[in-house]
């Protein structure tokens, strides 16, 4: 589905991606995982179409995508979420979804489409709002869902989430870990996941790519990763048992 190779990035002197090569598969869940200013982000960005490569080819749907700015990337279906969320305070939460739907979309709905859409959205990431229910009162589980079903309402086939547990408490973390594979299944789009919480990605993702410094330094199914030595040596470190312990888990 989503083909990268030797993509690369360079900021001036600095480069944050340097050949990075990897393969997302038709109804997986990817973890792209690593250290901080291992070049994750970057590489989101660069396929979203915030940012133009310097070199190396981004492939979805076997079309060239590097390069296209991010409302041609989105209509191609490739939609993403965002660390930090921004919704529209003065827009009700039904109304940011359906607004999602309506710009987000390569075939656009009608206005009463996109806020059927967005009510079925809702329903799906289980975010539940009245008419007319402000975006103000949300807490942080909240509006990470609010996000996710933006996201959802451009109708990707594949989903970029960026750090969708941020500020949430263990339940809720699990719970959204949950909700991802619940949108896998359901809706059978393909997610790529940059996540620095190692415990609930990993009950989930079906393999894993790690950057380290802009490069690729393992990848493969998480049983496999949890024990790479380089991994344990860059990232995982003292958490590498308690990793190991919750794929262990899962495969049981």
């Amino acid at each position: 589905m989503l083909a990268i190779s030797a993509l690369t990035k360079v900021f001036g002197g600095f480069t944050a991606v340097n050949g990075v090569s990897f393969e997302v598969k038709q109804g997986e869940i990817l973890g792209l995982i690593g250290p901080n200013g291992s070049g994750k982000s970057t590489t989101f960005n660069l396929i979203a179409g915030a940012l133009a490569p310097s070199a190396g080819s981004i492939r979805f749907l076997g079309r060239e995508i590097g390069g296209w700015p991010a409302y041609r990337v989105a209509h191609a279906g490739i939609g993403r979420t965002f660390q930090i969320p921004r919704p529209f305070r003065r827009l009700s939460i039904i109304e940011n979804v359906a607004l999602a739907a309506y710009h987000g979309q390569a075939d656009r709905p009608t206005r009463e489409q996109a806020f059927s859409q967005a009510k079925e959205i809702l329903d799906l990431v289980r975010l539940r709002a009245e008419p007319g229910s402000r975006v103000d009162g949300l807490g942080a589980a909240g509006l990470k869902k609010l996000e996710l079903a933006r996201a959802l309402a451009t109708q990707p086939k594949l989903l970029l989430a960026d750090e969708s547990l941020g500020g949430l408490d263990e339940q809720e973390m699990n719970q959204a870990a949950d909700l991802l594979a619940e949108i896998r299944k359901q809706r059978g789009i393909t997610i790529v996941w940059v996540e620095h919480i190692m415990g609930a990605l990993m009950r989930v993702v079906d393999r894993c790519v790690v950057l380290d410094h802009g490069e690729v330094i393992a990848q493969g199914k998480p049983e496999v990763v949890a024990h790479d030595p380089r991994v344990i040596e860059v990232y995982l470190g003292t958490d590498a048992k308690d990793v190991q312990a919750t794929v262990a888990a899962r495969s049981g």
